[in-house]
């Protein structure tokens, strides 16, 4: 399992709002794949998953105030219905 964390958001920017998933759980998803949305009063940024797999968890809720390391949920690695 990796985590998703809140990315580096720019200069004195230190947390934002989670706009809205991209994804569900389950969902597979690729390297690359927008996960969530992360608004602040300047910037609207999309988080990607940084390896492929299946969004097991989705830690943080849409409106919920995030800092910028949080966990925002969890992937299980390798895709879905894959071969060992």
């Amino acid at each position: 399992m990796s985590s998703i964390k809140v990315p580096p958001l720019g200069e004195s920017i230190v947390e934002a709002t989670v706009s809205r998933w991209l994804k569900k759980e389950g969902d597979v998803v690729a390297v690359g794949d927008s996960l969530v949305e992360l608004e602040t009063d300047k910037i609207i940024v999309e988080v990607p998953a940084l390896e492929a797999g299946t969004l097991t968890s989705r830690a943080k809720g849409e409106g919920d105030v995030v800092a910028v390391g949080d966990a925002l949920g969890e992937i299980a690695a390798g895709a879905a219905g894959a071969s060992p």
